[in-house]
């Protein structure tokens, strides 16, 4: 199935067929390992860099659980770095899963997770509480734990409703272009409130609500990644299960229900995880833009292949990689400033929408009709 879908989409074979001969996977498992290699490595230097430098010699006992030289040491890595760590590569693979299952659902390679409107939901839901309900004091403080859960639950709120009314909305259609022009204006209409709230806000909730849309994965508590961690492995068990039905949909609706494939289903289900893993994120860690639209591409280039039995475990890797990254130079290393996290992930992602935009030609092959 490799070498049909490593072929433009225009003149691919019945995939189904090619899946019978057995294809070789050992070059891709190579760099399958590779990338596992990179996103451990790159783990251990989140947890040694940062305003405190600590040896990943050190890093490496703390994780044996020994103690570390220092016990302050000890106290950074595990109550502080580690979570947040966790948290990245959960948030970092979530959100490139729930990108790969979007752009091959429309076959559009500017597909991202938020397309149908979960994040502009999520941030509707936390518009409500720091703007109109006044919790931004909460917010603000930081530290006040009925604050941020109310945010949390907010979030939750808002991309649940909004992801329930795309799925029952998706039952009734059978296009899935009319179902992307539905998520598109409800986050239109979405932002559109936003709009109104923050016009008629104080200045300190206004800030309170952008310090939100800024994003991080350090504002994740052991407690909260309790919660984090199962909800997205749930949604990316649901992705490998619809690994054959995304290689299906790749040669477009009709083909893939000659094929027996029920796409209606499939669709629903493709949303419902898509939905879960881009709401839960934005809802803990704030709308995180790029990482779901660039890296399915940049795994696309790397293995050169369209076949999700390599793209899914691949975005995965890099998903997590990249995040851990992203975290890594929003920290500044050495100082006590952070950069938001949005911004690092648009300065790492924005080169590859140009690369996008400038490849389409070649890019188009994947999204074939």
């Amino acid at each position: 199935m490799s070498e049909v879908l490593n072929k433009p989409l225009s003149v691919a074979m019945n995939p189904v067929q090619a899946q019978a001969r057995g294809p070789g996977m050992g070059a891709p498992a190579a760099l399958l390992g590779v990338l596992a290699l990179v996103l451990m490595a790159v783990f251990l230097v989140n947890l040694s860099v940062g305003s405190v430098s600590i040896p990943l010699a050190e890093v490496v006992a703390v994780l044996a659980g020994q103690e570390a030289s220092k016990d302050s040491w000890t106290y950074i890595i595990l109550s502080f770095r580690l979570p947040k760590a966790f948290t990245a590569l959960l948030a970092g693979a979530a959100l490139a899963i729930s990108g790969l299952q979007m752009q091959t659902l429309f076959r559009n390679p500017l597909a991202d997770p938020y397309i149908l409107g979960v994040s502009a939901g999520a941030s509707l839901g936390v518009a409500l509480v720091v703007l109109a309900s006044g919790a931004a004091t909460g917010f603000l403080s930081s530290v006040g734990l009925i604050g941020d859960l109310s945010l949390i639950g907010a979030a939750v709120i808002g991309a649940g409703g909004v992801s329930a009314l795309v799925m029952i909305i998706a039952r009734r259609l059978h296009q899935a272009m009319t179902l992307l022009i539905l998520g598109l204006m409800m986050s239109y209409a979405t932002a559109a409130v936003v709009s109104i709230l923050i016009y008629f806000s104080v200045p300190e909730q206004i800030q309170a609500y952008i310090a939100w849309t800024f994003g991080s994965f350090g504002s994740v508590t052991k407690g909260q990644l309790a919660l984090l961690a199962p909800l997205i492995g749930a949604g990316l068990l649901l992705a490998g299960l619809l690994i054959k039905p995304l290689n299906a949909l790749l040669l477009g609706e009709t083909y893939a229900r000659s094929m027996g494939v029920n796409v209606g289903r499939v669709r629903f289900w493709m949303i419902a995880g898509s939905s879960i893993l881009a709401g839960v994120v934005t809802a803990f860690c704030g709308p995180i833009g790029f990482l779901g639209l660039a890296v399915p591409h940049l795994c696309r280039g790397l293995f050169h292949s369209s076949d999700h039995r390599i793209l899914v475990p691949a975005t995965l890797l890099m998903g997590g990689t990249i995040a851990l990254l992203a975290d890594l130079v929003a920290g500044l290393p050495g100082s006590d400033k952070m950069l938001p996290l949005n911004a690092v992930t648009a300065l790492l992602g924005a080169p590859v929408v140009v690369w996008i935009i400038l490849s389409r030609s070649r890019l188009r092959s994947p999204f074939a009709s």
